[in-house]
């Protein structure tokens, strides 16, 4: 965030007001993983399982777009898809949408960017993911007439729900911590892919009026701790999408 010129931060407040949500993310080097882990005192068997699968044409059309589409299997007998757009600017949303209670507007804050997305979520059946994977069901199934709409709505021209690909499985793990010194939960989330590489993202979420003072707690609490918040950022939809769209072509 101290990297932002004037002018990003400027858009960038703009964009908190008309937000829903923040969300602080940073992606940890592999190589810390493991003191990272342990600094924070995560314990991984407390963490929660998930099954995450991605859906796009195989030269990603949709990504191209700035659409991810995506369904998800959790721990417990849960599931539930999401369409999300990004970026958006969230004044420019259609009211049909925006006001809808499966709609969520949130901004991602990085260290030195910041994207602003729309996510029309809906809630499945874990078997019906299955099916729809294999073949054996309609990926548009999957989801409500209401992210139906909002896809139709942003999508690129010639591309339908059932003519994309299921991209994945990413098998994760997800642990939600309290933080007493935070005041706030921190969350640790590993995406594990099929080449041994994985990607963990540390973040905590907060209201947009408190964006900039999170920001700094956050910051001075990880710092404390000896968590290396330098290096390349990588983002874990990027990363899944353009490993399973390079077996797919």
């Amino acid at each position: 965030m101290t990297n932002l010129t004037d002018e990003e931060m400027k858009e960038l407040l703009n964009l908190t007001k008309e937000s829903d949500s923040v969300e602080l993310k940073v992606s940890v080097q592999e190589d810390d993983h493991t003191s990272a882990v342990q600094a924070l005192g995560l314990d991984p068997i407390e963490a929660e399982i998930r099954q995450i699968y991605f859906f796009d044409t195989p030269n990603l059309a949709l990504n191209a777009a700035g659409i991810a589409v995506r369904a998800r299997r959790i721990q417990g007998g849960k599931a539930d898809t999401v369409i999300k757009r990004r970026p958006v600017v969230p004044s420019e949303i259609p009211k049909d949408f925006r006001l809808s209670d499966s709609m969520k507007v949130e901004v991602d804050l990085l260290p030195g960017s910041y994207i602003a997305s729309a996510s029309m979520k809906g809630k499945t059946d874990p078997a019906d993911v299955n099916k729809a994977v294999a073949g054996e069901m309609e990926i548009k199934k999957l989801f409500s007439q209401e992210q139906k709409d909002y896809f139709k709505f942003y999508r690129p021209d010639g591309v339908k729900l059932n003519d994309i690909v299921p991209l994945g499985p990413i098998l994760t793990l997800k642990l939600k911590q309290p933080v007493k010194e935070l005041g706030r939960d921190l969350v640790a989330e590993v995406w594990f892919y099929p080449d041994n590489t994985r990607i963990l993202e540390l973040s905590t979420k907060c209201m947009p009026d408190e964006t900039f003072q999170v920001v700094t707690e956050t910051r001075n609490f990880m710092i404390s701790k000896g968590v290396n918040l330098e290096g390349e950022q990588k983002t874990k939809t990027k990363t899944a999408l353009q490993y399973y769209s390079k077996l797919l072509r």
